[in-house]
């Protein structure tokens, strides 16, 4: 067991450079493959010493679910901006910035909440609280910056601490 976590010191990681490097190769062949699971061996194992500790997923179910509710709110959110852009008079939107209290305390949680945020489209992250206790988040158009804040903690944040904490 020892001798496969040396050669494989962030199993997912090799998976998922692996299934990268084959979707952006194009090329589904014998090869591709090989390379792809070279790169995921090779990848993690010289990144090794940069990584303190590696993150303990608790509930892979909770995973999926989370995944599947990213990518629909992605689809969403890009109709939603296209109407906001196309329709919405400049003087009628209401930007805001919206503080998000987090009860995440692991780095890897907060960060892809971070991440999140950000690739859906109309709200960016932008700040970290020195403490970790705070996100700061823009919002294209947020009357109620109230709403953004309790939308974001419900549907990320709590899926988030089941999966990591």
């Amino acid at each position: 067991m020892k001798l496969l976590r040396r050669v494989f010191p962030h199993p997912h990681l090799t998976f998922l450079l692996t299934v990268v490097w084959v979707l952006l190769a194009n090329n589904g062949s014998l090869n591709s493959l090989v390379f792809g699971l070279i790169l995921g061996i090779i990848i993690p194992f010289v990144t090794q010493p940069y990584w303190p500790d590696q993150p303990k997923l608790r509930n892979w179910p909770m995973i999926v679910e989370y995944l599947l509710i990213v990518l629909w709110d992605i689809v969403m959110a890009n109709i939603t901006v296209a109407r906001i852009i196309l329709f919405k008079r400049d003087a009628d939107r209401q930007p805001n910035w919206v503080c998000i209290p987090l009860e995440l305390r692991t780095p890897e949680a907060i960060t892809v909440l971070a991440g999140t945020i950000t690739m859906t489209p109309g709200t960016v992250s932008c700040d970290l609280s020195a403490q970790g206790h705070n996100l700061l988040v823009h919002c294209l158009d947020a009357p109620d910056p109230e709403a953004v804040r309790d939308q974001i903690k419900q549907r990320y944040e709590r899926r988030l601490k089941e999966i990591f904490e």
